[in-house]
């Protein structure tokens, strides 16, 4: 019931070289858990901000009354990356040495944020649940540890979902916990949820 809401939430994405450069917000009402309003949308060109400080945006909606105040920091994403099984980051005995020597015991304060790294093969998904008409799903996996979040790209109709993709991340507390969900993508609708593992890093 506001017109001037304050949300005061933070939501940290990140940004490939490889992606689109535009950040896309929408502004939505909701009366109930049926009727749902796009209030307005709006764009910001990440490629024009300046790097490692807070940009502050005042941002009209386009073709609706309003505008959206938001705080954009960019800065480089250390230690989170995504490829594909062939070429896996630890798979170079040279990388491997290099790694063996950051993390010796002679080092260990060294960098004392550095705890580490955890490097996630998502190679496939045996027997889905179907949540299509046809009998089948439209999976993709969603990692998240912390407040990091990547995931897979979506494997159309099918329910036994080949990725083979290898996720690092920079593990900022040992007492996090690796979160894998599967998704059914739905097109324009949120995603429908397939299952889901947790798994606390103190147990690998």
């Amino acid at each position: 019931k506001s017109a001037n809401p304050q949300w005061r939430e933070q939501f940290d994405f990140h940004y490939f070289s490889d992606r689109k450069d535009m950040l896309d917000v929408e502004v939505w009402r909701k009366d109930n858990k049926k009727h749902e309003e796009l209030l307005g949308t709006c764009q910001v060109d990440i490629t024009a901000l300046p790097m490692k400080q807070t940009n502050c945006l005042e941002l009209p909606l386009e073709k609706r009354p309003g505008s959206l105040l938001m705080l954009i920091a960019v800065a480089p994403c250390t230690g989170v990356s995504i490829s594909d099984l062939c070429v896996c980051p630890l798979g170079d005995p040279s990388e491997r040495q290099q790694i063996s020597q950051r993390y010796c015991i002679k080092n260990s304060f060294w960098d004392i944020k550095d705890i580490g790294f955890l490097q996630v093969k998502v190679l496939k998904a045996v027997d889905l649940l179907a949540a299509d008409f046809a009998g089948k799903s439209d999976p993709f996996c969603v990692l998240e540890l912390g407040n990091d979040s990547l995931q897979t790209h979506t494997v159309y109709k099918n329910l036994n979902p080949e990725w083979n993709k290898v996720f690092t991340f920079p593990i900022k507390d040992i007492h996090d916990v690796l979160e894998v969900t599967v998704f059914d993508e739905d097109g324009d609708k949120p995603p429908d949820f397939l299952g889901k593992v947790a798994i606390p890093l103190l147990s690998v």
